[in-house]
């Protein structure tokens, strides 16, 4: 290693270490144990701080380190690394986001005992001895959410009422399942008592004095919204350039799920003529035949089991068409999603951590909340039929989310390894769904690839989505058209999508994006090799090199492709 790139990482190390200690929570998400039987600096004070020395550290990288006598990997750590750093700041100068969203301090509440009974490496009892020291010290980080919670907007507001009935739920049932028989089990039971009192004071205070005072003011405006999306997409793009993109791949996409439904109007609705070739027609076909295909499902109860039947099918295919080396051993691990972490989405994935990278990972499925009537279980399994809940998997595991962070931990670069771009993350998986069909994964099914098309469609109109609801006036019924009439999504998960819009800014955007970004890559260098591309070798170059920004891919990745396999 040379003396400059030994300067740069040295520094790193500096940092992290400090960072670990004082945020010990993300450091058991890391993978970091040392501390784990502490919560850290929760306070405003401590945060301001926390701020403070990362506008510090930066300073010092730019005026310590000489940037152009670094080695090229070292360079792109360094940018990857000041880029953060500038994201950061900025979102603590201009997110309040512990002032106006309750749900930042679920990080506390629940993942903090969470994540150390379901993926820690250490021994269960010490990992139980660790969650009692924990749950002693959440009363503070209640008091402090009395102390510095303000006007909240009311749909973030709502989300976060709802998820706190989850982790009163949790400390009261689901804490106990994961304990099991421990001879800490009356120590548990007692702290957790003692915090179940202050969870439903907590409750009584959001659902009454904030909600007294909760605003509707949720659109985040034009300004602050592009300056957001500039510093997490960190991908060249400006939010006009990602709304114009959108715009023209939703017309392109609506196209060929019209040439797709056509070929299947007569295996649904054989005894009907297929409807007049104009917009309004295209539009029924589509929907007449999503519809027909939305009825093959199962029952709400064998989720669970009809998702761990399509891993096996899955990982078989991608072996025998070499879509890539899958990771061995297997560790991904299909579970149902706790309570406290529904509310947004279907499924998610809960990756190892990268600093204990030998740890399983988690795929949730939430399956409907018990308290929807049948009307609303119907639209929810209507949405999530057998041929979408495929593609969910795709998307999630295999070779989505799950094949790709199980790479990401191979990475060697203690900056990349620590810190993911989420544009490269969710555009990885949402490319695999189209590439496994056009390998032939579901033998020409064309239910599941109208589907696949309907799922894609649903990443595009995220972005266009995003966009209009905090740079414009669009409103709910709007928003609710667009995804329901427009974008073939059902109520249920149209009003999910809504609501998420208005409490993740700029996520939204991420999915298609990135996947753009990698459809294009492959598109260039496929055409480039010619006959001597070959599938799995791409794909294993595009994984090489961790969960990067992916304007650094196309260098990185033909580079790689250079070296045997």
């Amino acid at each position: 290693m040379t003396v400059p790139d030994q300067t740069f990482y040295t520094l790193f190390e500096q940092y992290l270490e400090d960072y670990l200690r004082e945020c010990p929570v993300h450091a058991s998400q890391l993978g970091n144990h040392r501390y784990d039987d502490q919560l850290g600096t929760f306070t405003r004070e401590g945060r301001e701080n926390r701020t403070k020395c990362q506008r510090q550290m930066l300073k010092r990288l730019k005026e310590e380190v000489e940037w152009e006598d670094l080695s090229p990997s070292a360079r792109i750590d360094h940018e990857i690394l000041c880029h953060d750093f500038e994201e950061r700041i900025w979102l603590a100068e201009n997110i309040r986001e512990f002032e106006e969203d309750p749900r930042s301090y679920n990080l506390y509440l629940t993942a903090s005992v969470y994540t150390l009974l379901t993926q820690s490496s250490l021994p269960h009892e010490e990992n139980i001895s660790n969650a009692i020291a924990r749950i002693r010290r959440l009363p503070e980080v209640i008091a402090e959410a009395r102390r510095s919670l303000t006007n909240p907007p009311l749909p973030v507001l709502e989300t976060s009422i709802s998820q706190n009935r989850g982790v009163i739920s949790f400390y009261q049932n689901g804490l106990y399942e994961l304990i099991g028989n421990s001879p800490q089990l009356a120590e548990v039971k007692e702290v957790a008592e003692h915090l179940v009192s202050h969870l439903y004071d907590y409750q009584d205070f959001l659902e009454n004095d904030v909600r007294a005072r909760a605003t509707d003011q949720w659109r985040l405006g034009k300004e602050k919204f592009e300056r957001k999306l500039q510093l997490s997409l960190n991908a060249d793009l400006t939010a006009d350039d990602v709304l114009r993109q959108a715009e023209t791949e939703f017309e392109r996409v609506t196209d060929e799920m019209y040439v797709t439904a056509r070929q299947l109007w007569a295996g649904y609705h054989e005894h009907l003529a297929l409807p007049p070739d104009d917009l309004e027609g295209r539009h029924q076909t589509i929907t007449r035949v999503l519809q027909a295909v939305g009825q093959e499902h199962g029952a709400p109860e064998g989720l669970l089991s009809d998702a761990r039947s399509t891993v096996e099918k899955l990982k078989k295919f991608i072996r025998s068409k070499d879509i890539l080396r899958l990771p061995e051993p297997d560790q991904c691990e299909l579970t149902e999603m706790p309570e406290f972490h529904r509310g947004n989405s279907l499924a998610y994935i809960q990756p190892a951590p990268p600093l204990d990278p030998d740890n399983k990972t988690i795929y949730a499925i939430s399956p409907p909340p018990a308290n929807w009537s049948d009307q609303q279980v119907e639209s929810f399994l209507q949405e999530y039929n057998r041929h979408m809940l495929q593609i969910l998997t795709i998307h999630e595991a295999y070779p989505g989310h799950y094949v790709q962070l199980a790479y990401h931990n191979r990475e060697t670069s203690p900056v990349r390894r620590l810190l993911l771009s989420g544009v490269f993350i969710e555009g990885w998986a949402v490319y695999t769904e189209q590439m496994m069909l056009d390998q032939g994964y579901g033998e020409g099914d064309l239910s599941l690839r109208l589907t696949q098309l309907k799922f894609y469609l649903r990443a595009v109109a995220n972005a266009i989505l995003d966009h209009r609801m905090h740079c414009s006036s669009l409103s709910d019924e709007e928003a609710l058209d667009f995804l329901m009439n427009r974008s073939f999504q059902s109520e249920g998960e149209a009003l999910l999508k809504i609501a998420r819009s208005k409490q993740s800014t700029v996520q939204l955007s991420t999915y298609f994006v990135g996947r753009m970004a990698l459809y294009e890559l492959r598109r260039d260098i496929q055409r480039e090799q010619g006959p001597d591309f070959e599938l799995g070798r791409y794909h294993e170059a595009v994984l090489a090199h961790g969960s990067l920004p992916v304007k650094y891919l196309g260098e990185l990745v033909r580079r790689r492709l250079e070296d045997p396999r």
